[in-house]
């Protein structure tokens, strides 16, 4: 088992990154989710509403963030604005009227964009529980190549057409399971010099219906599959684990997985 893929998404909602390594902190993926865009009232914005902002490809670069030509310095501290995600309320630092009138112009409505304070400890809950940006709920969500294999056979056999892996945004993707959804079984794993634990199941949104190179809604694809066999007693669907880093340190695409503990 190893790591075929890494993904980091410098802004939550927004396009990712494939990068080759990765330094890994207790949030997760350096630079994952720290930045997020909001709404008047402070509120994130999502692919769930704006399907839009996954054609949005920010990167980071000599702290800065690219995207589309233009160029603006990262604030990492400065004036704070009030943040909503979820149920969670807190503080962002704005990143002034520069970025904010790009992304408004993108997306046809006002917009701000925040990043995470370099004193943010937002607490995680799940069955290990850490710390994380503004990511939804987790430091990062594992995939494994079977399980979208697996998926896509379910979809093809209704007719429908196979979903790319960057429908569900993992940050972490896995090669070498035989069987689909292995990764839900691991509770603690190693790789390279980072150690990770299980928090939880992930529940699915409507976002992996989004294309996310148009940023077009497509559906009802794959939530449709998906229901018919991975539907939880809640009326949730599930796909990939979340996990929480116990030991900081570096991933790379290609590190070999040791599983340190499996689900009894």
């Amino acid at each position: 088992m190893i790591v075929s893929g890494l993904h980091v998404y410098p802004i939550k909602g927004c396009g990712g990154c494939s990068v080759a390594s990765s330094a890994v902190d207790l949030t997760g993926l350096r630079d994952d989710r720290m930045m997020m865009l909001v709404d008047d009232e402070g509120v994130f914005l999502s692919q769930r509403k704006v399907p839009q902002m996954a054609a949005l490809r920010p990167s980071l670069a000599d702290s800065s963030l690219v995207i589309g030509g233009e160029s603006f310095p990262v604030v990492a501290d400065g004036p704070r604005v009030p943040v909503v995600v979820h149920t969670w309320h807190g503080f962002g630092v704005d990143q002034g009227a520069a970025a904010a009138a790009y992304f408004s112009d993108a997306l046809g409505m006002p917009v701000r964009l925040a990043r995470t304070p370099p004193d943010l400890r937002r607490e995680t809950t799940g069955e290990t529980t850490g710390l994380v940006g503004y990511a939804d709920g987790n430091a990062l969500l594992m995939l494994s190549l079977s399980s979208l294999n697996g998926l896509n056979e379910r979809i093809l056999e209704r007719g429908g057409e196979p979903v790319p892996m960057n429908r569900f945004r993992p940050n972490v993707v896995v090669s070498g399971w035989a069987e689909p959804h292995t990764e839900d079984r691991v509770r603690r794993a190693a790789i390279g010099d980072v150690e990770l634990a299980y928090a939880k199941d992930c529940v699915r949104c409507a976002v992996p219906m989004v294309d996310q190179e148009t940023g077009i809604k497509a559906g009802p694809e794959p939530i449709r599959s998906l229901a018919a066999y991975r539907r939880t007693v809640d009326g949730g669907v599930t796909f990939g684990m979340k996990a929480q880093v116990v030991r900081t340190g570096t991933i790379a695409v290609g590190d070999k997985i040791d599983v340190l503990e499996w689900r009894s």
